[in-house]
């Protein structure tokens, strides 16, 4: 993953430093507190834990109070995986953690956002809602990395000060679908039919964000 941390500090840095002779480009820097989720399999489930989640965005106004950004957010976390049932083998009892010792991980983010701002510019708070869509690449040591499907929505209020700086306070919800299998059933033409079978991720969470304007 470390290639694509370097892949990205210097994408970003490029487009900042070409940013700075425009006039509707902000540098948003994350961070917040995602809350934990359960992901229920056929016979076991899983847990994405809570913890601190962090990321880099670039955010282009192409109107007053209207936004598309290119943003990364990483949330370094624990996947214990448990039992549901009595295995067959060694009948290991139900709500027994399967990967103890071997559960670390990490969620990466990289969305496309828009955002629309209530308000106009001269305003200093300025109430927003958003919603993006990307990819998220599931960080695993037992399963090595896997990418995915992606979106997140968001709301929030942004403070304004008299320097390039402003803050953002907002809410998300982030989310990750995944195919894990198959599930089978039979039709009267076409006998066993298998569809893929999807889990997905629904992560809420609370953060800040301190922006940069470059035209300012």
């Amino acid at each position: 993953m470390k290639k694509y941390h370097l892949l990205f500090a210097v994408f970003f840095f490029s487009l900042a430093m070409s940013a700075q002779s425009a006039q509707s480009f902000l540098l948003n820097v994350y961070g917040g507190y995602t809350f934990a989720d359960k992901v229920d399999f056929d016979n076991s489930y899983a847990r994405v834990e809570d913890g601190f989640e962090w990321g880099v965005g670039l955010e282009y106004f192409f109107i007053e109070n209207q936004s598309v950004e290119l943003k990364y957010n990483r949330l370094d976390t624990k996947m214990p995986l448990y039992t549901k049932i009595i295995t067959p083998i060694g009948g290991v009892p139900p709500g027994t953690q399967l990967n103890a010792g071997d559960d670390k991980g990490a969620l990466n983010y990289i969305l496309v956002d828009y955002t629309y701002y209530f308000g106009s510019s001269s305003s200093k708070a300025l109430p927003f809602f958003g919603a993006g869509a990307g990819i998220s690449i599931l960080e695993s040591p037992r399963n090595g990395n896997g990418t995915y499907f992606a979106w997140e929505i968001k709301a929030g209020v942004k403070v304004k000060t008299s320097s390039p700086l402003s803050i953002n306070l907002h809410a998300y919800l982030q989310s990750m679908s995944a195919a894990v299998g198959y599930d089978y059933y039979w039709d009267y033409y076409w006998g066993t039919v298998a569809y893929p079978d999807y889990v997905s991720t629904f992560q809420f969470g609370l953060g800040a964000s301190l922006s940069y304007d470059f035209s300012k």
